[in-house]
């Protein structure tokens, strides 16, 4: 009976001082085992059932004064329990959604970049016929230019022309006979400019020298003086050469500024073109020039200086004679055979 006492004031000094059921656990056991005696076990298990009546009783009591906040605390508990469950299948959800999200935006991005590339060969269409119907208008306008003396509006719109038509637009069909159309005047507007130039080289310059000598035999036959007439005076005539040398140009032997200003030189196309023989000339080389054809040029002013310089004369010769007829009299009338 002292061991059973012993025993039970170890459980309950064990009770009090420890929560730890495994501890008492082991604390029953060995009062137990180092008990001989049958009803000192019989007494150890009635303490035991005791102590969980007490323990039930207590939990009982415990539970009806607390029975508000334990519902609380189960209820929120239970909630609590249902959200992290929503939650996580909310979240399952969006991993799904962002998923077959990612797949719809690399659809929508393949989409987008064709209908990118769709629009600029959309866009590049729309140029290409704007090309076209801007062309089919050249050889009218061309015609007009041409009339008009405009040389290098319509050398530059002839040779864009062809470019465009030998190069974007080769592979269209439709444009066959304008392609040959406009290459054949192409190959044919030097011989146009050529002449051109020419004729301002050689004969319009040779006009304002005859309007020239023809105002100083107009002066000279008021005078009656012994001394001889002077018959042309081109010294102060504007040449090509003169003009290359004027201060616009630079000094003489510069080639970048004169190559400069030949780049600089423009077409009014509200002005009469021939108004500036020199100007005109320029517009008549820059106009060769993008065509290409100066070597041919150059060839064909050597080719033809003898026979324009022959011109010249044979033209110089009609007009001294006849200026000189009426004076001629006056001076044979004279005595003055000279």
């Amino acid at each position: 009976k002292m061991a059973a006492g012993e025993a039970a004031g170890r459980y309950r000094s064990t009770m009090s001082k420890s929560k730890d059921p495994s501890g008492l656990l082991i604390s029953v056991i060995r009062t137990l085992s180092t008990s001989d005696d049958v009803e000192d076990r019989e007494t150890e298990k009635g303490r035991l059932e005791e102590a969980y009546e007490k323990c039930d009783r207590d939990l009982d009591e415990l539970i009806v004064q607390h029975y508000t906040e334990l519902t609380t605390a189960i209820r929120t508990y239970q909630s609590i329990t249902e959200r992290i469950t929503n939650s996580r299948n909310k979240i399952k959800q969006v991993k799904e959604n962002l998923l077959s999200c990612k797949m719809l935006l690399h659809c929508k991005r393949d989409e987008l970049r064709k209908l990118w590339i769709e629009g600029i060969e959309h866009k590049h269409v729309l140029n290409l016929l704007d090309e076209i119907e801007n062309i089919k208008q050249v050889p009218q306008k061309l015609e007009q230019c041409m009339a008009s003396k405009h040389y290098l509006n319509a050398t530059d719109m002839l040779v864009s022309a062809v470019d465009s038509l030998e190069g974007p637009l080769l592979q269209v069909e439709g444009l066959s006979d304008l392609r040959l159309e406009l290459h054949s005047k192409k190959m044919n507007m030097h011989l146009v400019l050529i002449d051109e130039l020419h004729r301002h080289l050689y004969i319009k310059s040779t006009n304002r020298v005859g309007q020239r000598s023809k105002e100083k035999g107009r002066i000279s036959s008021l005078v009656k003086d012994a001394s001889p007439v002077p018959l042309m005076d081109v010294t102060n005539l504007s040449t090509p050469r003169k003009f290359l040398e004027t201060s616009q140009f630079g000094t003489p032997g510069s080639s970048s500024m004169r190559e400069t200003s030949l780049l600089e030189i423009k077409e009014d196309m509200e002005l009469d073109p021939e108004e500036n023989s020199t100007v005109f000339m320029g517009v008549l080389i820059k106009g060769l020039a993008k065509l290409k054809k100066i070597p041919e040029t150059v060839k064909a002013i050597q080719d033809r200086l003898e026979q324009e310089l022959k011109q010249i004369v044979k033209r110089s010769t009609t007009q001294v004679a006849d200026n000189g007829y009426q004076r001629g009299e006056n001076l044979s009338q004279e005595n003055q055979p000279r």
